[in-house]
């Protein structure tokens, strides 16, 4: 609901401060590969982030998927859109099932049907999920940049201890 005096839309507040600011700040948003909870027309969704860019992004971050071929197709429907800023991919190591469950339904994900598959049979052991999902991680931040991503933005609600182990698996390949 918007409070009266506010923005309407992320590109109303993205113009504000550009106009305020001018190039003395870089401004990052938010993008959704899968589309916006709230916008599920996914060239509807692309035409809101063009507005967005248009307004001033500098940049935008992805919200979590778990299908690398989200990103790149995403990536490529943003591109012929118009869009140049980077696009930075957003990994969320998988913690628990029932985390990533609940977090893809929030943000519009969704799981692929043999990763769920493998985190099902795993589903009471903890550790096993946790190992999945850092080697899930991992995969897709090779991929990723292998494929051209500019870097990778991390997810860590505040438990960064995956992030750390990729992050070394990353520096080992020499990617980070």
């Amino acid at each position: 609901m918007r409070t009266e005096g506010g923005f309407g839309h992320a590109n109303d507040l993205i113009a504000f401060i550009r106009a305020r600011h001018g190039r003395r700040v870089t401004i990052g948003g938010a993008c959704y590969p899968e589309g916006h909870v709230e916008c599920r027309d996914l060239d509807r969704d692309i035409a809101n982030l063009k507005r967005k860019v248009d307004a001033g992004l500098d940049f935008v971050v992805t919200q979590l998927f778990l299908d690398t071929r989200v990103y790149f197709d995403f990536v490529a429907r943003a591109r012929a859109a118009g869009i140049t800023v980077p696009i930075v991919p957003g990994i969320m190591p998988i913690r628990t099932l029932a985390g990533i469950e609940r977090m893809t339904k929030l943000g519009g994900a969704s799981i692929p049907a043999p990763l769920h598959a493998e985190l099902e049979r795993s589903r009471n052991d903890e550790v096993a999920v946790a190992a999945l999902g850092v080697a899930h991680a991992t995969a897709q931040c090779v991929e990723l940049l292998q494929g051209g991503a500019p870097g990778i933005h991390f997810y860590t609600l505040n438990q960064s201890p995956a992030t750390r182990v990729i992050l070394t698996a990353l520096k080992t390949a020499r990617l980070a």
